[in-house]
């Protein structure tokens, strides 16, 4: 399976899924639909480096706890991300974010995350690969 990421409708919301030929891919690529609902990931610059951890007692609460702490990282510093490197071993995941402070007027930004939710949350193994699926609150 191809990495890839896209948006679902639902309601006032916006969902998010990651699908890549691991699970550690498709949680990379549900990061990056996270600041595709923010703006084009291609007006993010790669200048400055984060690193995130992040353990949950399953994938589903992985993938919210990750993208919780990528909101947190956003909202803390005042940037967007458009590159993510994902390690994921048993339930913990580590990994290495990079972007740029949000620049209003290049990036325009279109909404602010607020959080993960449970809402439509699944990880799963297809036959071609993973895929790994939420609700952002906006």
């Amino acid at each position: 399976m191809d990495a890839g990421w896209e948006h679902f409708e639902h309601e006032a919301d916006i969902g998010v899924r990651g699908t890549g030929p691991c699970k550690a891919a498709a949680f990379a690529q549900a990061a990056l639909a996270l600041t595709a609902a923010v703006t084009d990931p291609e007006t993010v610059r790669p200048e400055t480096e984060v690193v995130i951890a992040c353990t949950a007692p399953d994938d589903e609460l992985l993938l919210v706890d990750w993208l919780n702490a990528v909101i947190y990282e956003m909202s803390t510093r005042h940037m967007l991300f458009a590159r993510f490197d994902v390690a994921i071993d048993g339930q913990a995941l580590a990994a290495t974010v990079w972007g740029e402070p949000v620049d209003r007027t290049r990036h325009r930004p279109a909404v602010e995350p607020k959080g993960a939710t449970m809402t439509a949350l699944q990880v799963a193994q297809k036959d071609s690969g993973w895929a790994a699926a939420c609700v952002i609150d906006v």
